[in-house]
């Protein structure tokens, strides 16, 4: 048996996984270095680094070369401080609705799909790979390590982020943000904190117990600091507990730079900033975009509040020395970007998106072994969902034009995302996939708008396959689970004509399934970006043997997650119906819509944990996943005291090669005086037929521990704690006591 190191939550990145914390997040060297910049300055020279250009919306003063993109920022050649030029995000360098004519990137799957890897280097792979694909393209920071928590299944932007538990997510976004920042460009963290819904994004009251959000949201927020150490940290929209999160003092300076000792800047979304003093007292470091604001905060209202005495001088020089310590601490300092466009080898980035992609589909059924699909098979159908010639993207600023074009793009003629997305698919044709793996196959598609055609076309095939599609977009929650266009009708309807059906989903997040039973197979392929048709068809055939997990509960019903739809829907109808009567008047950010209160009583018991907690049992749960192996686990070794440690064995049963993810929880009590499992660890093994593997996970205190708010730390209680391993969080394929020691720890 090989041992195997586990994955933790506190080891560093690039390194071998251990417990280990760095005992100063602070780069000496840098900071001196940044004091010692600020002290040459002038008023002028520092006030200008505080506030961003909108490059769509600027007026300079002076020609700049601007690139359309998100933000710019006039450098001071004299001392050595470079233009900083800023993309959009996660999944690639966006263009969204093609503002730079013919700019085309490579498209990452949905960050869901990523997190469905529960595989830190597919995180890094990609991180590096949109990373160098930005500083090609002049940019020098990307607005990428998007890591809030999944609190509602019908969020709009949960196809960007990386599912909902804290550690999962904490430690593949740490991964993403060094892989970017590998590449000498500075990347962020956001959205801080608690951006959990879109509906009303720019009036809500997100309102949550304080310890509840230190070891929810704020936990994975910290544990990808502590990996991925970004040069920057966006906030949020929205009020937390009463404040804008962007001047947010008990968020910005009391957890973020007092308690956690972030030594980055932290800049605002973009039309995020409410004030001048109180955003810089209370730790805002640069207004982004500025144009998108009412007003510029941080220009001429800055000075005029320094002059007063209003803003201290010092606060100006640390929010500078705090930009200027992100550019050096990430090497963006001393890496200038070209002054052209340098090429790319997109025929290599298409592999890296590809690999994500595989890693991340989740099949979900597979009765009777329908798959994988034969390749002898002599007539398959593909039905729905543009599969002839693309598979669909997510909408709003994560929106990439991705190589080889949009071969379906639908402009939005109303709602929050209008003005910025489209609905889009990349240019990966399954058909044209399946047809490659399967030549001796009849391969014909129907568009899926006439159910009984549809059933008349599948059945007398060997495979159909029914493609499935949800759109989901920055700015707009979806109002319903349900899949749009009458597409239950049309799964029932094929699925009725023929029992060998499988039905792809394209979605953003869990959809509900009232069709379920009566289809065989089922792949969750996400968002599978620019290369996800050729990915799809390597799953359906078993070049690839699928390994993904599910990084979000799929409820049976609406009504069984926290909140069954988005908050304040009555609000933004009721403001729509405003402008529609008002004609062109400009709302602004707000578009209207009366401020409303969002709570999150679940607390720190998020996804997996809520449905415990209520004796819910999902459709499917959290880290489940089907493979074309089989794996067991036995040798179940528990080591308490100071540390817990968890090992086990686990075996491909199967007859063919795979990668299982044995996954460790450990049940827990939270502050709020709630006991479920929490994961607390994992590993991704890939095993030959017959092969068996050692495993250890060592957990991380913290995801046990619950939130001191008094004490400012963590507080683990002596006793004895319930140890599970298994497939998935219901799943308890081996079961285990330890007894602990007491421990309290600093955030």
């Amino acid at each position: 048996m090989k041992p195997s190191s586990a994955i933790l939550g506190l080891a560093l990145a690039g390194t071998a996984l251990s417990g280990a914390i760095a005992a100063d997040p602070v780069n000496k060297a840098a900071q001196d270095r940044a004091e010692a910049i600020v002290k040459k300055m002038t008023l002028a020279e520092k006030l200008s680094l505080v506030h961003t250009y909108f490059p769509p919306m600027a007026k300079p003063d002076k020609p700049l070369d601007l690139i359309p993109s998100a933000s710019h920022l006039e450098g001071i050649p004299r001392l050595g401080i470079p233009t900083t030029r800023e993309s959009d995000a996660s999944l690639g360098v966006a263009n969204q609705v093609e503002q730079r004519k013919g700019d085309v990137a490579t498209a990452l799957p949905a960050g869901l799909a990523t997190a469905a890897t529960f595989n830190p280097q597919i995180a890094r792979e990609g991180g590096v790979m949109i990373g160098s694909e930005a500083r090609a393209k002049r940019f020098n920071v990307l607005l990428a390590g998007g890591v809030n928590l999944t609190r509602d299944p019908w969020n709009g932007r949960n196809f960007e982020y990386l599912g909902e538990d804290p550690l999962l997510a904490g430690v593949l976004a740490g991964e993403a943000i060094a892989g970017v920042q590998s590449n000498r460009i500075v990347s962020t963290i956001k959205h801080f904190a608690l951006n959990s819904q879109e509906t009303g994004r720019h009036v809500l009251d997100a309102r949550i117990d304080p310890a509840a959000l230190q070891e929810s949201d704020l936990l994975a927020f910290k544990i990808a600091i502590e990996r991925g150490k970004p040069g920057s940290v966006m906030c949020a929209y929205n009020k937390v507990n009463g404040d804008w999160a962007c001047e947010n003092d008990a968020l910005l300076n009391g957890v973020l730079k007092g308690e956690w000792k972030y030594p980055g800047w932290v800049m605002s979304d973009w039309g995020a900033v409410h004030s001048t003093v109180k955003a810089a007292l209370a730790g805002l470091d640069q207004q982004s975009g500025q144009e998108l604001d009412p007003a510029i905060y941080f220009g001429t209202p800055l000075a005029v509040s320094i002059g007063q005495g209003d803003v201290p001088m010092s606060r100006l020089d640390d929010m500078v020395t705090r930009f200027l310590y992100g550019l050096i601490d990430t090497g963006t300092m001393d890496t200038p970007v070209a002054a052209t466009p340098q090429p790319i080898d997109y025929a290599a980035h298409a592999k890296v998106a590809q690999k994500a992609a595989e890693e991340g589909i989740v099949l979900l059924k597979n009765e009777g072994n329908i798959l994988p699909a034969a390749k002898t098979a002599r007539r398959i159908v593909l039905i729905g969902g543009h599969a002839d010639v693309g598979v669909l993207s997510g909408g709003g600023s994560s929106q990439v034009r991705s190589v080889g074009g949009a071969p379906v793009e639908i402009p939005l003629t109303e709602g929050q995302a209008a003005s910025f997305a489209r609905m889009t698919w990349h240019a990966s044709s399954p058909l044209k996939a399946i047809k490659a793996l399967a030549p001796q196959a009849q391969v014909t598609y129907v568009d899926g708008s006439n159910p009984r055609a549809a059933a008349a076309a599948a059945k007398d095939a060997d495979l159909a396959i029914v493609f499935a599609w949800q759109w989901q977009t920055e700015a707009q929650d979806v109002e319903t689970m349900a899949l749009p266009d009458r597409q239950d009708a049309l799964i029932e309807a094929v699925a009725k004509a023929n029992r060998k059906t499988l039905v792809v989903l394209e979605t953003g997040g869990p959809v509900l399934m009232p069709w379920v039973a009566k289809v065989p197979a089922i792949l969750a392929a996400w968002y599978p970006g620019q290369r996800g048709g050729e990915a799809i068809a390597s799953i359906l055939f078993g070049d690839v043997n699928p390994s993904g997990r599910l990084p979000i509960t799929f409820p049976v019903r609406a009504e069984d997650a926290p909140r069954p739809a988005p908050v304040g829907l009555a609000n933004l109808k009721a403001a729509d119906a405003r402008r529609a009567a008002d004609g062109n008047v400009n709302y602004g950010q707000s578009a209207g819509i009366a401020p409303f209160k969002v709570d999150y009583p679940e607390g720190a018991n998020v996804g997996y944990r809520w449905y415990e907690m209520k004796a819910r049992r999902p459709l499917f749960p959290f880290g489940y996943g089907l493979t074309y192996s089989s794996f067991r686990y036995s040798g179940l070794q528990v080591q308490g005291g100071d540390k817990l440690s968890v090992t086990f064995d686990v075996t491909n049963a199967g007859r063919v090669a795979g990668a299982d993810v044995p996954q460790v929880y450990v049940r827990a009590v939270d502050a709020q005086g709630i006991k479920t499992f929490r994961l607390v660890g994992w590993e991704k093994v890939r095993l030959e037929p017959g092969q068996i593997r050692r495993v250890t996970v060592t957990v991380d205190p913290r995801t046990i521990a619950r939130y001191d708010i008094a004490a400012k730390g963590w507080a683990l209680e002596a006793g004895s704690y319930d140890v599970a391993v298994g497939p998935d969080a219901q799943t308890r394929a081996l079961v285990g006591t330890a007894t602990l020691a007491a421990k309290t720890m600093k955030p």
